[in-house]
């Protein structure tokens, strides 16, 4: 994936890219260049990725990428093609070298580049209320509404037919057709994405996006944290309660229904037609199939297969939890 809305400040040499990860290779390619750094998924010839954990193998074995951070433990799963940089800890250079690359994805200050809506080419074809503010690289489709004291700042695409809601934060996000965006939501910020070191914390850049799907309804209070290597992603006809939480990279696909107070970790992917109870709470790096049901208050530390009816914590196939808790 390249980023949507954020610079690109390569190609960089794997020189520069070496000396930055203050390692070394054997091979002699101090001339060749990397155009981007991607997810395992994602990443074509010439561009860089990493690889941290043995749950990503299948894909990592069939990357594309010229070159891979990862551990020595992890090398072999690559495919020939990939050279691997061999570093102590994968995601602590991904990080670095991720802001070389993408160095505004870093912090999240406000948008100084706002202005009255009544003063930009939006005034005449939005409704909107009092005290709306619109930022730089933005696009509103017909028949939409900004409720008041609403701020869209930068990079945000915003199709036809929709609705957002009073107090509300926007940006870094592609909303699609017929969207109903309630009051006091924050979208598309940095997720929580940093490393914990001995005089401080490494903030993650988050050079991803959030996208949210044809007919989708976003409910009052409720934060999508934009993705960090990837998007965040809400799939078509899905209805979110009011106070969710969804972190950064997280897929939920297609006619879900999470009830409020449910919280998803970073990197979770929900499947279509899944029903959230309210309180719920999914651990990240989890696939949940399609199909699923998860009961409110529960907590979900493992992977749920298709069809699958969970409660409880660790939550577990519903008939085994009413019988052990009689």
């Amino acid at each position: 994936m390249s980023s949507a809305f954020f610079k690109n400040n390569g190609p960089y040499t794997i020189l520069e890219i070496l000396n930055c990860l203050n390692i070394k290779i054997e091979n002699e390619v101090s001339n060749r260049k990397i155009n981007d750094i991607k997810d395992l998924f994602s990443s074509n010839e010439n561009d860089i990725t990493f690889f941290h954990s043995k749950k990503y193998k299948d894909i990592a074995n069939k990357t594309k990428a010229s070159f891979c951070i990862t551990t020595d433990a992890l090398r072999n799963d690559l495919p020939e093609t990939c050279t691997p940089l061999i570093v102590d800890n994968v995601l602590f250079s991904t990080s670095k070298l991720t802001a070389k690359f993408y160095p505004d994805s870093i912090n999240d200050d406000f948008d100084n580049s706002v202005t009255d809506i009544f003063k930009t080419e939006f005034a005449d074809n939005v409704k909107y209320g009092k005290n709306v503010l619109i930022g730089k690289n933005i696009s509103i489709g017909s028949n939409c509404l900004i409720g008041h004291n609403t701020i869209i700042e930068k990079n945000v695409s915003i199709g036809d037919n929709c609705s957002i809601g009073s107090n509300t934060i926007i940006r870094n996000s592609i909303i699609k057709n017929n969207v109903r965006i309630l009051d006091n939501c924050v979208l598309g910020k940095h997720g929580f994405g940093f490393f914990p070191l001995k005089k401080g914390n490494l903030r993650y850049p988050h050079i991803g996006i959030v996208l949210i799907e044809d007919n989708c309804e976003i409910g009052c209070g409720s934060t999508i944290d934009r993705g960090s290597m990837s998007n965040t992603v809400i799939g078509k006809n899905t209805y979110l309660d009011n106070q969710i939480h969804i972190a950064h990279n997280v897929k939920i696909g297609d006619n879900s229904i999470i009830a409020g107070q449910v919280g998803i970790a970073g990197s979770s992917v929900i499947g279509n037609n899944v029903k959230i109870g309210g309180q719920a709470g999914i651990s990240g790096h989890l696939k949940i199939g399609n199909n699923v049901e998860i009961a409110g208050g529960s907590g979900v530390i493992k992977d749920i297969p298709d069809n699958a009816k969970v409660m409880g914590y660790p939550a577990k196939n519903i008939r085994k939890f009413l019988k052990d808790n009689k």
